[in-house]
């Protein structure tokens, strides 16, 4: 190693110096190829990014994106209102119905008289029953309000079919 300084007449110290400088030159060379080589890289990336028709800039793109979510937002919480109100107008229909079919005579086979329910998500609405005979038939309807009668008591086939019908799930 002597032989090296002697030759272009540098003490030892200074040619360790210029021996450590030129190890950190070609770091600082490779680094810098490597730092060169990722940018060179990201521009791409950021090339096919941002290459479109209109070529926008980061912050049109974001600000379009944030404009569209918040209209989307709108038109999910309209959805979730138009939701909320067939809800409630589904309590109100008559989904909830049951018919119970009767021999309400011995001399008189085949159930053919029925009881049939038809309610609403409050249990309130109308039930209908046929009594058939060997005279005729008759049918009666009567109102149902929660359940109860109002003003016209129930037979007990009509108390059942209500009860069955009252019974079934209730739309979420």
């Amino acid at each position: 190693m002597n032989d090296i300084f002697s030759i272009f007449s540098l003490s030892p110290l200074a040619g360790s110096l210029v021996l450590g400088s030129l190890v950190l030159a070609l770091l600082s060379i490779l680094f810098s190829g490597l730092f060169w080589r990722r940018q060179r890289d990201l521009e791409r990336k950021l090339e096919i990014f941002f290459s479109g028709k209109d070529a926008k800039t980061l912050e049109t793109i974001l600000a379009e994106q944030l404009k569209e979510t918040k209209s989307l937002d709108r038109d999910i919480q309209e959805l979730f209102d138009a939701v909320e109100k067939l809800r409630a107008q589904s309590l109100r229909s008559l989904h909830k119905h049951f018919v119970l079919r009767f021999n309400p005579f011995k001399e008189v086979g085949g159930n053919q008289s029925f009881s049939a329910a038809f309610l609403d998500g409050t249990d309130s609405g109308v039930i209908i029953s046929s009594l058939h005979t060997r005279e005729g038939t008759r049918v009666y309807a009567k109102p149902v309000s929660q359940g109860k009668d109002k003003g016209f008591p129930f037979t007990e086939e009509e108390k059942e079919a209500i009860r069955k019908a009252a019974a079934l799930k209730v739309l979420p």
